[in-house]
């Protein structure tokens, strides 16, 4: 080449500006694996080269496993990519709204080329199941971000259209992608993919085609349901009903909300011991009413929280909830267990020292705990995790005996420290009924941050007595209600507690 020749650009491979790419998100259980096959084996059968490939996410859903697949006309032995670009997408599948998120925030989503297809669904993620408080994302950002981002978007709840057909929710997104054209394949063509598949061929061609329907119509818009009347729906011996609808009159006379808020306490406390327990739940909840002025804020909050702390979770309680025969039906509904099928349930127990000696009675379990050399000692021995097989008769009859313990409740060191702790709460509150209302208000609404059984009851405890240590520095000023509901926020941000500590120290920075 002479230095007065010029180099004209080498025109595009026509065969590259055919190849078309999809990339799917999907996290354990939901068939990211299988619908990959169907679409590569869909895409060979009519001709075309395919390469499907993928990258594990992490357990626990903190990430979901890749799938990418290229594919381009006329056979052949073409080069493909093992991965996804950015902004290099034709067609983005995700099988969990969030995971659509996170597809838009990695930029596999773009304007121009990119068709999404998304579950409207939620799998909550570790990270939002952590967060004390109220840690669930925020799905209407993940629509506006795809409503922009996206050239177009189908979406639905993919998932529970799945588990209508009887399947699982592969079948319905593989659906939604032949419904959506992007593919130059014809339906039936679908549908032989998933018939040579060979088991379960079925129930995915009934979940296929309801996946298809549901991609054509569109994602129904969220109608929000009318307000269901609070029916008592209690039933038992007519002995027990009596007194039952002799309580729930009661409750049902207080003012306002609070009216609904205390029946629904009510059955909480009574399924919870009995039905003297609720008669005192009633009781306190009257004494606040019998304090307070409308719009009654103070009673509809007590007749919520106290509810609340008055069913703690100690031993008793975990054991009957996980021998109820209710809990049974749901995990067998869950894991799709079918009549005549074995289902083996086990169950993983970590007490501390500290429920053990709470069964203990109320004054020689004070003595015990009240002794950290034994403390620490009977900890050794039981502070470790055991696995206890609930579908066998031992393990289930352990679980029973320890539920059935009820009567027993109110004579233990826990139920002691519980009322305490409840009275001294409901006390700081009340004194501030006629100096700051609000506060008395917020006071009660801190009863939130109690919650779990063992270490995570242990940490909420401390930060309610953080909380509430750190009102007292503000009570008296005009913001301090405002304050209170700073530091409560703040407590339910974060497991570790750190947003609290910077909302503390600014309290007293300014003090």
């Amino acid at each position: 080449m002479t230095k007065h020749e010029v180099l004209e650009p080498r025109p595009g491979d026509v065969r590259l500006q055919s190849v078309i790419k999809l990339a799917i998100y999907a996290v354990g259980g939901q068939g990211g694996g299988v619908l990959t096959g169907w679409i590569e084996d869909l895409a060979r059968s009519q001709g075309w080269a395919a390469q499907a490939t993928s990258v594990a996410g992490v357990s626990q859903r903190t990430g979901a496993t890749i799938y990418y697949i290229e594919m381009a006309p006329g056979g052949g032995q073409p080069v493909f990519s093992l991965m996804p670009a950015a902004g290099d997408v034709d067609v983005m599948i995700a099988a969990e709204w969030m995971e659509a998120g996170r597809a838009i925030i990695r930029g596999f989503v773009t304007p121009d080329r990119t068709t999404l297809i998304a579950s409207t669904h939620r799998n909550l993620a570790v990270s939002e199941k952590m967060v004390p408080g109220d840690g669930i994302a925020d799905g209407q950002a993940v629509r506006e971000a795809a409503v922009q981002m996206a050239k177009r978007l189908i979406s639905a709840d993919f998932e529970s259209v799945a588990v209508r057909s009887g399947s699982v929710i592969s079948a319905t997104l593989f659906g939604a992608l032949a419904a959506s054209g992007t593919l130059p394949f014809p339906r039936s063509a679908y549908e032989d993919a998933i018939r040579s598949g060979g088991k379960g061929a079925e129930a995915s061609l009934r979940a296929f085609a309801a996946g298809y329907e549901s991609a054509e119509k569109g994602e129904a818009p969220a109608v929000k349901p009318a307000p269901v009347p609070q029916a008592r729906g209690v039933k038992g011996p007519a002995r027990l009903m009596a007194e039952w609808n002799r309580l729930a009159a009661r409750a049902e006379t207080l003012p306002g909300e609070a009216g609904a808020m205390a029946l629904a306490g009510l059955k909480k406390v009574v399924d919870f011991q009995d039905l003297a327990y609720g008669a005192d739940y009633l009781d306190r909840v009257e004494r606040i009413r019998d304090r307070d002025r409308a719009p009654f804020d103070l009673t509809r909050e007590a007749a919520k929280y106290i509810a609340n702390a008055m069913t703690y979770d100690d031993v008793i309680r975990v054991a009957d909830l996980k021998t109820r025969s209710s809990r049974l039906d749901r995990i067998r509904g869950e894991m799709g267990a079918k009549d005549g099928q074995l289902m083996q349930l086990t169950e993983f127990m970590h007490p501390r020292a500290e429920e053990v000696v709470g069964l203990f009675p109320a004054g020689w379990g004070a003595k015990v705990a009240g002794n950290p050399d034994r403390m620490e000692r009977l900890d050794r021995w039981i502070n470790r995790g055991r696995r206890i097989r609930t579908d066998s008769a031992t393990g289930f009859t352990l679980l029973w005996i320890l539920g059935g313990l009820k009567p027993w409740r109110r004579r233990t060191l826990r139920h002691a420290e519980e009322v305490a702790h409840m009275e001294a709460w409901l006390a700081r509150a009340m004194g501030q009924v006629d100096r700051d209302y609000a506060l008395a208000v917020e006071i009660l609404r801190c009863r939130r941050l109690v919650k779990g059984y063992s270490d995570t009851h242990a940490r909420g405890l401390s930060k309610f007595d953080r909380v509430m240590e750190a009102i007292a520095l503000v009570q008296g000023r005009e913001d301090a209600a405002d304050w209170a509901r700073r530091l409560r926020e703040a407590a339910l941000k974060d497991e570790e507690g750190k947003a609290l500590d910077g909302a503390i120290q600014t309290i007293h920075s300014f003090l």
